[in-house]
């Protein structure tokens, strides 16, 4: 349990997007990357969606056909599913989840 908190606290510092996929309490993978310089622009809200849609793209061969729970922390994504408009990013990254999930 320890780990896993450290790995949550070094993957939601601002600088980087990072993942885990767990199952049944045992690691599968976990990923990392530093915020490319545009991104650090991003709202909040978008670095979250940004982080799951990153978490998906690399986990995708271990999810397809499985049933997934994407756990966070953020309320944040709430307000990017309740827009009224997306544009054109968050639109393409809703789009790539609805494939996904």
């Amino acid at each position: 349990e320890n780990s896993f908190h450290e790995l949550k606290d070094r993957f939601t510092s601002r600088i980087w997007l990072g993942c885990v996929l767990i199952q049944n309490s045992n690691f599968i993978a976990y990923a990392s990357r530093q915020l490319k310089i545009h991104e650090n622009n991003y709202p909040t809200h978008d670095l979250e969606l940004a982080a799951v849609v990153f978490a998906l793209k690399i986990c995708r061969r271990y999810l397809y056909g499985v049933l997934v729970d994407v756990f966070t922390d953020h309320k944040s994504l709430q307000y990017v599913f309740k827009q009224k408009d997306q544009n054109l990013c968050q639109r393409r990254w809703l789009e790539l989840l609805n494939d996904i999930l």
